[in-house]
């Protein structure tokens, strides 16, 4: 069965960890098991039908002179057919679907008919604008529709052994080759995404001049070729940045591919530059979700501390950039906090962007709303539909990494995973409630010696860890439990991690955040919602620090934990005039009992007010 890695670092010199294939987990639990499922069932299917519905793929048809008429849409519009059939080769990978499968060599099919001779692939630029080919790289997004083409391609030849989509992305990246790099033309994409997709084509091909040409690209930047300006990232070379900037998916996208690029080069200047942006953005820039990108103007970050609320971008797409990055981060340097951060992204900033029905969803991911931020079943620009489905197609193989020493598990979810260590095989089952729960047990079916590393989450404070039910007393090293022996049949490990709730302050120099608390327990982030809380307006809710709350599982918005607690408003109803002395206002505090649910789940109902920062009372 061929081997579906999400990223494939098994021969890459400055990886530490290798990674686990899609199609090596089979997930158990009642969190994941139920979407992955969802996307193959409703998400991948509609989305199909949207394509064709708003002409993406009809733009191919009319490429290869199969229909006439215009182009229809913006010019980056190939992107979403390719992120779509990288999120269906990822589901084809997980469990086989022979319909899904036809549908997706259909679009193949359409997409190779579309394809110039010379290898030269972007529905935009035909007919009429083939002049116009390569002359607006900051602008014109045909390294980046190139990009998304290489990683459906690379992922579809991984999840189905089949070459025909790879053989198109081959075409097109020779030609590319062809065209850019030193001593033929200058230039950087406006929008990275190329640069990891040729470092991934080069670890699945062999051929190093991929890797060349991510390079190129890479240390093209900086020269203001592209403009100069931090909004394409192009004021600096990128060994020189230190602040990250500029259009958040863009900038991330970029980190990515100089990860990429580290782990085959081991060029330590691009690693530093990688350390000293993670800095910056997880402890200046970063939205408590994993959201990142401050300002609508530019889909861009802001300031350091530039944080607001109610008019937070926080894209969708920016979330999962976030979350890519530190997964590469992650296999360069083995530290939980990497993977502390994949996990705020998914549980919060990601999953917020599609509904529980896997049918609309959230471009831009505020942090409070009056009720009229809605999910939408597509837009015009529709990056991060498809983009969310290829996410979470994927989940599987970024729950564990392998290293020589043993596994490595980052991610929590009741399955059974198969591995290979040091040539013995390895079967690991994990059962878990998780994220509403933090026991976890693991079942080792091993006659080999190595060590089981396991995260501990940022968020807990102290574990307790039990092998063979006698409580031990490992080793942390950088984030992981470490536990090694020679491991035999019917070994058990049992590990809890105690969910408490808690509640969180941004720094001082977040003014929107000044006198408010946020709620969280676990991995997840959470908020108040109008249609729970009917006593009034939540932006007027209050509490207290020292506030009980209690958690319970309720069957509801897919089966979440839900906080009850006490808080007080200041009834505006009540208030006569604009102002009024604190010793009156006093006098109208009510209490009320509130309603807390996790972020992600937001805005499923009816419309109405919601807040994450909460009142400090």
């Amino acid at each position: 069965m061929p081997k579906t890695h999400v990223i494939d670092t098994t021969k890459s010199k400055y990886s530490k960890l290798q990674p686990v294939s899609i199609n090596s987990v089979r997930l158990t639990d009642n969190f994941w098991s139920p979407r992955m499922k969802l996307m193959q069932e409703v998400t991948l299917p509609l989305q199909y039908e949207i394509l064709e519905q708003t002409q993406r793929i009809n733009n191919f048809r009319r490429a290869s002179g199969k229909i006439s008429g215009d182009f229809v849409g913006f010019f980056f519009n190939d992107s979403d057919v390719y992120k779509w059939a990288e999120a269906v080769a990822y589901s084809l990978s997980y469990n086989k679907n022979e319909k899904l499968e036809k549908l997706l060599d259909d679009v193949i099919q359409e997409v190779k008919l579309a394809q110039d001779d010379d290898g030269y692939l972007d529905t935009y630029f035909t007919f009429e604008k083939k002049q116009d080919r390569w002359t607006n790289l900051k602008d014109m997004h045909e390294l980046y529709c190139a990009g998304h083409l290489i990683q459906s391609a690379v992922a579809h030849h991984r999840a189905t052994g089949k070459t025909n989509l790879l053989d198109i992305a081959i075409k097109f990246a020779d030609y590319i080759d062809s065209v850019f790099g030193p001593g033929k033309k200058e230039g950087t994409p406006g929008h990275p995404e190329i640069e990891m997709a040729l470092v991934e084509l080069y670890r699945e091909t062999g051929d190093k001049k991929y890797l060349n040409l991510a390079k190129f690209f890479i240390d093209e930047r900086g020269k203001g070729i592209i403009g100069g300006g931090p909004y394409h990232i192009d004021h600096k070379p990128f060994r020189e940045l230190d602040e990250i900037v500029g259009h958040a998916v863009r900038s991330l996208y970029l980190n990515c591919g100089v990860a990429d690029l580290y782990m085959e080069t081991g060029d330590k200047t691009l690693l530093d530059a990688l350390e000293r942006l993670w800095d910056n953005l997880v402890e200046k820039k970063m939205y408590i979700t994993g959201g990142a990108g401050a300002r609508e103007e530019g889909e861009a970050f802001g300031e350091n501390y530039e944080l607001p609320n109610e008019t937070a971008y926080a894209e969708t797409c920016a979330s999962i950039a976030n979350f890519m990055w530190n997964y590469r981060m992650l296999q360069v340097l083995p530290e939980s906090r990497f993977a502390d951060i994949m996990e705020l992204c998914l549980y919060n900033g990601i999953l917020s962007g599609i509904s529980l029905d896997g049918k609309e969803y959230f471009y831009v991911n505020p942090l409070a709303d009056r009720g009229d931020h809605r999910r939408q079943k597509w837009f015009a620009c529709a990056c991060c539909p498809p983009n969310i489905a290829r996410t979470i197609t994927s989940i599987p193989g970024y729950m564990y990494s392998v290293s020589s020493e043993g596994i490595w598990v980052h991610l929590y979810a009741s399955n059974t995973c198969e591995f290979k260590i040091n040539g013995s095989n390895v079967t690991v089952e994990e059962k878990t409630d998780y994220p509403w729960d933090g026991l976890i047990e693991f079942k080792i079916d091993a006659e080999s010696e190595f060590t089981l590393f396991l995260r501990k989450p940022g968020w807990s404070k102290n574990f307790s860890i039990f092998l063979n039910r006698k409580e031990i007393q490992p080793t942390l090293e950088k984030g992981y439990i470490t536990v090694r022996k020679r491991w035999e049949k019917g070994d058990t490990l049992k590990v809890n991690f105690p969910m408490e709730i808690e509640f969180l302050e941004s720094h001082p120099k977040v003014k929107d955040n000044v006198g408010k608390v946020a709620i969280r327990r676990g991995p997840i982030i959470y908020c108040v919602e109008g249609v729970d809380n009917l006593w009034g307006d939540v932006w007027d809710l209050e509490i207290s620090k020292d506030t009980k709350l209690e958690n319970e599982y309720r069957d509801i918005l897919g089966g979440v934990v839900i906080f009850k607690g006490k808080g007080w408003i200041n009834a505006p109803d009540s208030w006569k005039g604009l102002y009024l002395p604190t010793k009156d206002v006093d006098n109208l505090r009510k209490e009320v009992e509130f309603i807390a649910i996790p972020y992600y789940s937001w805005a499923n109902r009816e419309k109405g007010p919601m807040e994450v920062w909460i009142k400090k009372a």
